[in-house]
């Protein structure tokens, strides 16, 4: 008997110590198994709007139905949003200069209110002729008798039209070609000529004092666009007070459509956000078959991240559940890099006074980096606006927006750590009172979304 009380209790910490390896060894092939093929070729970058975002929003719906969680969205697990809707240039749109054909969207951009319609002519520089097309000088005009640049844009153009203007090319305009394809969204009376904006590198040409003339052809022409995002909702129902919401985006770049580049790369996006999707959905399945209780858990899989975070946007301002009864929300938006030296960062410990605390002792062998602002270009903002408390759990930027990031690279050991940390978080909030909500200060610096 002596022997077998020695015996028991190192049998007993054998098996318990066997069984977390086992569980932890099946939770890092799951991760594999996600991040492997949410990062696949196949799925083309996952492009909000896109067929692989629509390949990747079904991956993630069929792993939410066999982990059991209960469909929340507005079409069954999905809830679909208007990313951008308006005009963008049409296949027929070109301009060429000096016989030389301009990329559409990176060195000329059509105004919104510009005409549909040809012009052409010989054009001298500093010399704007009726019946010719003007070259304006946007850096020579006074840009406070206007409300917004675009308003300034709309008001030259009428002039030079009311002058005899066959159509008008505005360069040197400080804008980036980003917010003028933006402006192309906002519905605005059509003007009598066509007109264009020009990149920095067409507006040094333009601008060029010992050019003799240009030979400028132009076709404007315009189409409707209406880009479309779903995002992906699963939901724990406990019957309780309170809600928890996980969340992590799934889209990525595609192929660097919205970069404004000229070359298609595809980009596959494994840290970017594979993988905070795939600790998503291990978490969901850990907590589903745990005996976590006293909260219901709301696990969001969000699109539109790389558009200004558009599919949190929209959820946290047409929430399937009551916001009013969330405890917190924790982002997890590119967890697949941790490294020793730069640690874990934890972004949002400033939204609750009770995050100190509940993070003390997390992770002991992990540095972690701590930030107090709730604010950021990742999804955690869109709830921190709402008065939520917040995490936004990060490690690093190797490979951001690179076409190098891909699954190899992935630390699966470090993303299972990250997983571990949010659910010890979990878990030592499941018994707890709803958590207290703080304001942070704006940062100067954003975080990486």
């Amino acid at each position: 008997m002596k022997k077998i009380t020695w015996l028991l209790p190192l049998v007993v910490t054998t098996m318990y110590v066997n069984a977390q390896k086992k569980s932890d060894r099946k939770t890092l092939t799951n991760l594999q198994l996600h991040i492997n093929y949410l990062s696949s070729d196949k799925l083309e970058g996952r492009r909000t709007g896109a067929p692989g975002e629509r390949l990747a929003a079904e991956y993630i719906v069929s792993q939410m139905q066999q982990i059991g969680l209960i469909p929340k969205g507005t079409d069954g697990f999905l809830q679909t949003f208007t990313v951008k809707e308006g005009m963008e240039p049409a296949p027929a749109c070109a301009f060429e200069l000096n016989h030389h054909q301009l990329t559409t969207g990176a060195q000329y951009i059509p105004l919104p209110f510009s005409a549909q319609t040809a012009a052409k002519g010989e054009v001298l520089p500093q010399a704007n002729e009726p019946e010719n097309i003007w070259l304006v000088n946007v850096a020579e005009i006074d840009s406070n008798k206007y409300k917004t640049s675009l308003d300034l844009y709309q008001q030259e153009t009428a002039t030079a039209a009311k002058s005899g203007a066959t159509a008008v090319i505005f360069y040197n305009g400080k804008e980036k070609p980003a917010e003028v394809s933006a402006w192309l969204q906002q519905k605005t009376p059509a003007a009598a000529i066509p007109a264009v904006w020009v990149a920095p590198d067409i507006s040094r040409q333009l601008a060029d004092d010992d050019a003799n003339s240009f030979l400028i052809n132009m076709h404007i022409a315009l189409q409707p666009v209406k880009q479309s995002g779903v995002n992906v909702i699963g939901y724990i129902d406990n019957n309780a007070a309170r809600t928890v919401i996980i969340g992590a985006h799934y889209d990525h770049l595609g192929f660097g459509e919205d970069l404004q580049e000229d070359s298609k790369v595809l980009y596959n996006g494994a840290n970017d956000n594979a993988s905070g999707i795939a600790a998503l959905l291990e978490i969901a399945r850990q907590v589903k078959a745990s005996k976590l209780h006293n909260s219901n858990y709301l696990f969001v899989a969000f699109s539109g991240n790389e558009q200004e975070c558009s599919g949190s946007r929209y959820l946290a301002a047409n929430s399937p559940i009551n916001l009013g009864q969330v405890n917190y929300m924790i982002n997890l938006d590119m967890v697949g890099k941790l490294d020793p030296s730069n640690g874990l960062q934890i972004g949002g410990v400033g939204t609750s006074p009770s995050w100190a605390a509940l993070l003390q002792g997390s992770a002991k062998e992990t540095k972690i980096v701590y930030d107090p602002s709730g604010i950021g270009p990742s999804d955690h903002t869109s709830f921190y606006r709402k008065n939520i408390p917040v995490l936004f759990f990060f490690t690093g930027r190797e490979d951001y927006h690179k076409s190098g990031d891909s699954a190899d690279k992935i630390n699966y050991e470090g993303t299972l750590t990250v997983m571990k940390v949010v659910y010890d978080l979990i878990d030592k909030t499941d018994g707890k009172d709803k958590l207290a909500f703080s304001n942070t200060p704006e940062p100067t610096t954003a975080a990486i979304k």
